[in-house]
């Protein structure tokens, strides 16, 4: 199951970094195989979840072993939501093509934006890997940089002086809720891993 994991957190890091470049470089075949590779996340995430659940039919676990095997379903359904949202992205900048689909005063905000997702999905795939709680912590503060950006690229879109119409203004709105729900999933597995090493919930900061 950690190898699963592993694998589609390193596929959702691949497709998050190739979406990012392919919106802000209008690069429509860069587009096309973050579009064509959301498949095989998918098809990852299926078949562990079908032999999970195999597994918790035939063999009706307890204790540690029932909470690994509950926990990996929500993970999995976690990282397949992220592969979807690299999906979007990568959709955005297809239907947009040729021109980039973000604007000139944005471009430095959805790029940090795309930087910033890149940092937490590979500390959340070293989270999975080591199964390490510290650094499952520290995805929560890394989660207030995304966060910041968001309101950025929304007071932006208030500001009086925007003047690239609504269908840009809806682009960009449903663009930053991407990457800010991508964060939010890594987020959510960190909390999950957390668990699953103390069987504890994870403390919530202020």
């Amino acid at each position: 199951m950690r190898t699963d994991l592993l694998r589609m957190a390193q596929l959702v890091e691949s497709a998050m970094g190739k979406a990012s470049q392919a919106l802000l470089g209008a690069d429509l075949t860069l587009a096309e195989e973050v579009i064509a590779e959301d498949v095989a996340i998918d098809d990852i995430q299926h078949d562990l979840d079908a032999r999970t659940i195999n597994v918790m039919a035939r063999q009706q676990p307890v204790a540690s072993d029932l909470r690994t095997l509950v926990v990996g379903l929500r993970m999995s359904a976690d990282l397949e939501r992220m592969g979807d949202l690299a999906d979007h992205i990568a959709k955005l900048a297809r239907m947009r093509f040729p021109s980039t689909a973000v604007p000139p005063e944005l471009t430095m905000t959805i790029d940090e934006m795309g930087k910033c997702a890149g940092r937490i999905i590979n500390k959340m795939a070293s989270v999975i890997e080591h199964r390490d709680i510290v650094r499952a912590l520290e995805i929560e503060v890394d989660d207030d940089e995304m966060d910041i950006l968001h309101r950025k690229i929304i007071s932006t879109l208030l500001d009086d002086n925007w003047t690239h119409g609504i269908e840009t203004a809806i682009d960009m709105t449903l663009l930053a809720r991407y990457y800010e729900r991508c964060a939010d999933h890594a987020v959510s597995i960190a909390r999950r891993v957390y668990f699953l090493v103390t069987g504890e919930y994870s403390p919530i900061r202020p």
